[in-house]
């Protein structure tokens, strides 16, 4: 069987992407990562004084680690098979695609907490669902290579 030509490819991954289960079990994962980043950047705030964004970038990591941990044994596990090697290489491919979350939500908590004064919290809420698009489309085709038709 040939490789799908270009507008093939785009069409399996968008009918890939359309799961309805595997959405369900990302954005579960993804509110127990919002949980312990919001967690972690109260903690950073509000007892170790650091600022809202500098606070953002430290949770931002820790729920990351959460939040790939349960999409490699829930999510995404038809797809995570592998050695330790293969693992690492899906740990590095979710940080980097990640970071485009990232700095969705360093940009949206930065412009709500300091252009129109909403609360630190909050915005980082708001961040995190603006970022959730990029994440969610990037994690599943980059980072654990789902494609339509398989598994």
């Amino acid at each position: 069987m040939s490789d799908p030509g270009p507008l093939e490819a785009v069409h399996d991954g968008v009918v890939a992407l359309r799961s309805g289960t595997r959405l369900g079990q990302f954005v579960s994962a993804g509110l127990v990562g919002m949980a312990v980043d919001n967690a972690v950047l109260v903690s950073l705030v509000e007892f170790a004084g650091l600022s809202p964004v500098v606070g953002k970038v430290i949770a931002w990591e820790a729920a990351i680690v959460v939040i790939f941990a349960i999409n490699e044994r829930w999510t995404f596990s038809t797809f995570a098979s592998g050695d330790r090697e293969a693992l690492a290489r899906r740990f590095l491919r979710s940080n980097a695609v990640r970071l485009a979350g990232l700095l969705v939500t360093l940009g949206v908590l930065a412009g709500l907490v300091y252009g129109a004064g909403v609360w630190y919290p909050a915005a980082n809420v708001v961040g995190i669902g603006v970022g959730f698009v990029v994440n969610y489309v990037a994690e599943s085709l980059y980072t654990w290579r789902v494609q339509y038709g398989e598994r």
